[in-house]
């Protein structure tokens, strides 16, 4: 099977809990433009140029689909699945006006879902690490997901690169009023990178491809060995 749903009642009241959030903004989400559209470009050349069309390739936290619309045509298969079941029903109304065979969108959440064992060649997974409960979890589902030499290709905003205001002041407040989510994880890249490690990855490249100002997003490239 392509995915095997988390059982018992916390994984589901868990996954039911960080939905929300996500569902009740969706379509404000999916109409926000790309702030950074340059960048957001040099990241998709990016990884397009670390796929083939021989790959399997799984993305967690795909939100509303976009990036998977564009990277799809570079992959044998694409899974591409989120925790906000609005979140994959817009992503799928997306690829009822876009048909693609080899694309498919399903409800999953990153620290609960196991995905498979060994059966992708890459993981993908943008923006969405610092929203996860438990990142060694995450990164452990993700790692089991992958093939042997197979490839986790990430770009995650570093909360706590910005100006400590925004950890200490903003996030309290954005929470307080429904403008944030409750779970948001205050990571460095190098906490990052050490995370991957610990999950037995191999890092190849690190990277920031912002094109207004400093950056945030670190873009990292990590290995499971062969």
């Amino acid at each position: 099977p392509l995915a095997v749903a988390p059982t018992g009642p916390l994984a589901h009241a868990s996954a039911a809990h960080k939905a929300r959030f996500w569902d009740r903004i969706a379509r404000k989400y999916a109409a926000d433009p790309i702030a950074d559209m340059a960048g957001y470009e040099a990241t998709l050349q990016r990884v397009v140029a670390l796929l083939s069309p021989g790959h399997d390739v799984l993305e967690i936290g795909c939100g509303t689909g976009t990036t998977a619309l564009r990277v799809a045509p570079f992959t044998r298969r694409l899974l591409a699945t989120d925790v906000s079941p609005q979140m994959i029903s817009i992503a799928r109304e997306k690829l009822a006006a876009q048909p693609m065979a080899q694309l498919a969108f399903a409800v999953a959440d990153a620290d609960a879902q196991v995905f498979g064992q060994g059966i992708y060649d890459a993981v993908l997974a943008f923006n969405m690490l610092h929203l996860v409960s438990d990142l060694d979890q995450a990164l452990g589902q993700a790692v089991r997901a992958l093939r042997p030499g197979g490839v986790l290709i990430s770009k995650t905003p570093c909360i706590s690169e910005m100006n400590p205001l925004v950890r200490w002041a903003a996030l309290p407040l954005m929470r307080a009023i429904g403008k944030a989510p409750d779970v948001l994880l205050c990571l460095d890249a190098e906490q990052l990178q050490a995370a991957m490690v610990r999950q037995g990855l191999q890092i190849e490249a690190v990277e920031r491809h912002g094109t207004r100002g400093r950056d945030f997003r670190v873009f990292i490239v990590a290995r499971k060995p062969d």
